[in-house]
């Protein structure tokens, strides 16, 4: 059971109801996450926000997925292991194989093998990488820009993590464990 209560749509006071009908609009679903997040209509608002932004760099939905994966994984969320692995086979084109080597930062592609070193190096020295990271993430053809939001990919599924961890969020995809 959730230690924060899950805010249901139809209940919500109206900021935390029309961010819940973004996500039920975007998603088809209202995930629990969203549902917990929303005791506090900024929190939602900020994850929904910085997701968002997110997802209209440069990074592919699948690339991103990987890293939430890995991210997942190295916190140990099971709440985010389970959705990341819904959505990146089911949505952003993952086969199962991908999305197992992602969990330990390995891909078949050197470009996206690349993303998961720099994301596993930011992720393990909490943001404390040395010139020689991004020295070689750059020589593994990662662009500045990719840089910058493998960065903000990390801090935003750093967030979930603990977040989901801390509210004991109850899993509502296929569950998957760390």
């Amino acid at each position: 059971m959730s230690r924060l209560p899950l805010i249901q749509p139809e209940t919500a006071g109206s900021q935390a109801a029309e961010l819940l009908a973004a996500v039920q609009k975007a998603l088809g679903v209202t995930p629990n996450m969203t549902k917990a997040m929303a005791n506090s209509p900024a929190v939602l608002k900020a994850y929904l926000e910085f997701s968002g932004a997110l997802g209209a760099g440069v990074l592919s939905a699948a690339v991103r997925e990987r890293i939430a994966l890995l991210v997942a994984q190295e916190n140990g969320c099971d709440y985010c292991l389970s959705a990341h692995t819904y959505i990146g086979t089911k949505l952003a084109g993952l086969s199962q194989e991908e999305a197992d080597a992602a969990r330990s930062g390995r891909a078949d592609e050197p470009e996206v093998e690349a993303v998961l070193t720099f994301a596993a190096t930011v992720l393990r020295t909490r943001g404390g990488i040395e010139d020689s990271d991004v020295k070689e993430a750059r020589q593994a053809g990662l662009s500045d820009e990719e840089i910058a939001e493998v960065v903000g990919h990390v801090t935003l599924n750093v967030f979930t993590n603990y977040f989901n961890k801390a509210a004991g969020t109850e899993i509502d995809w296929p569950v998957i464990r760390h």
